[in-house]
């Protein structure tokens, strides 16, 4: 039997608390490393959008379940639909970022992804989220938690809103970054937890293009490993 070991890439996947810089990341490592990003935060966002704009509480288990049966979900480069619409500046908005937990909590949310999200590995990818190394890739070669301190994460989703032309208070959403990691990491499915065998990255003092570096490295000396 033919071994297709050399044709098969890298799963890596990125862990870590809100505002990490784990999108940022995870992209440019997917496009140093030559395999595709898959953006499952988007994912998500888009559903928690759509929900709430339809009035589906995220308690409300027997309507997320029926209305998900249906929503369509497109990614593209940098891009995500949902039923048709183009929402790719809308979860990205402080809304989303304050109801999207609770979504993504509920069990019917993540068991419609999780197989989404499977079937894109075949040809490689870099994923980032909260349940990547833990729950959905537990078997990926490489495994990343980023984190940074809460007020460098709050600094960053600071500067990003003001950058988007938003009203920014920085007390509040440090507040909300500490709410979030609060809840994240009690929640009662897929707890935000570092995966077994990750490697921590604390990105506090680092820029974006060095944690992506550092990611990058790792993966790149895996797959040289692995072809030996």
């Amino acid at each position: 039997m033919e071994d297709k070991t050399e044709d098969k890439r890298i799963v890596v996947a990125i862990d870590g608390p809100a505002g990490a810089g784990k999108s940022t990341v995870a992209r440019a490592v997917a496009e140093r490393i030559g395999v595709p990003y898959l953006d499952t935060g988007a994912l998500y966002r888009a559903i928690a959008l759509k929900l709430h704009e339809e009035h589906i509480m995220p308690d409300d288990g027997e309507r997320v379940s029926e209305r998900l049966k249906d929503l369509r979900l497109e990614v593209g480069r940098g891009t995500i639909s949902a039923d048709g619409v183009d929402v790719t500046a809308e979860i990205r908005s402080a809304l989303v970022d304050g109801i999207v937990s609770a979504y993504a909590a509920r069990p019917e949310v993540r068991d419609a992804l999780t197989g989404l999200q499977r079937a894109q590995a075949a040809r490689g990818l870099v994923a980032d989220g909260r349940d990547m190394g833990t729950v959905v890739f537990p078997d990926a070669e490489l495994k990343i938690f980023l984190t940074a301190d809460a007020e460098e994460r709050a600094r960053r989703r600071y500067k990003e809103r003001l950058e988007r032309g938003e009203e920014a208070d920085y007390d509040d959403i440090l507040k909300q970054v500490k709410e979030r990691d609060r809840y994240d990491m009690t929640r009662e499915i897929a707890p935000l937890r570092p995966a077994q065998g990750c490697i921590i990255i604390d990105s506090s003092d680092m820029s974006a293009e060095e944690a992506a570096d550092a990611v990058a490295s790792l993966a790149v000396e895996f797959e040289r490993q692995r072809k030996r």
